[in-house]
């Protein structure tokens, strides 16, 4: 195991307003933060994987969801400003925080600098899943933000599918170990909270950010103490994906889930 500085913490992240919030709650209590940002994934490569595993109008469905739901990107900015606000947040970018960028987190160049880090724990948030490969090369815990509730909601949408099922006491977010699974990995905190009725589906993940840096803070300390305590968590294990426009209307207009 490579040698590393004692408290110095690591994210990972392909970047966005919600891991900008939480590296800078992070930062106010952990001041040796390191950051590495890997370019978001084309949306063509996400495309075609999901046509591979639902097909293509299914995928296309998914697709035009998301499109859907960031026509009300005014709204949402507004609401988002009022979650950051509320619970003393930044979500500026902030200079003082180290940045190194890769093409992937999986690629060669993020396990150098890894290696030229020397973390004593890594912290993932809104980034692509990492290989096997990359977890060989990370000498430390490494931790992920999950905006749901695991094992019934991992995946995508966490909150968004709590509150369809009819399950909102389970609307959350979840900080675990990471394992070569999707949000398989040992529990080690959760945090459920309840939406207000202006969030959407574009603010759900940014509410659950916001409303659970403590717990992040919390891991990442237990992390760099040696007290790590994950356990399993109970419930039926489903993984989430984005729903097809033509579910995401129904909700929304029986419900008035967006």
């Amino acid at each position: 195991m490579t040698e590393h500085s004692s408290s110095r913490v690591l994210i990972m992240t392909a970047g966005g307003i919600n891991p900008q919030v939480m590296i800078n709650a992070i930062h106010r209590e952990f001041s040796d933060l390191h950051v590495i940002q890997e370019e978001a994934e084309r949306k063509s490569v996400l495309l075609k994987r999901r046509a591979k595993r639902f097909g293509w109008m299914h995928a296309l469905g998914q697709l035009a969801t998301m499109i859907a739901s960031r026509l009300g990107k005014g709204i949402a900015a507004r609401r988002s400003e009022e979650i950051i606000h509320e619970h003393g947040l930044i979500a500026a970018s902030n200079p003082a925080v180290p940045v190194t960028s890769v093409s992937s987190l999986n690629d060669a160049s993020c396990h150098a600098a890894v290696s030229a880090i020397r973390p004593a724990v890594v912290f993932t948030i809104s980034c692509r899943i990492l290989s096997s490969r990359t977890l060989a090369a990370i000498p430390c815990p490494v931790i992920n933000f999950h905006a749901g509730i695991n094992p019934m909601y991992r995946g995508q949408m966490g909150g968004y599918w709590a509150l369809v099922e009819g399950d909102a006491q389970n609307f959350g977010a979840t900080v675990h170990l990471v394992d070569n699974g999707v949000d398989t990995g040992g529990t080690l905190y959760e945090k459920r909270i309840s939406p207000a009725r202006s969030d959407t589906m574009a603010t759900y993940p940014l509410l659950m950010t916001a409303s659970a840096t403590d717990i992040a803070i919390k891991a990442i300390q237990d992390a760099i103490t040696g007290n790590l305590k994950p356990y399993e968590p109970s419930g039926p294990s489903a993984l989430r994906f984005p729903p097809p426009i033509w579910t995401w209307l129904y909700h929304g207009i029986t419900k008035k889930i967006w």
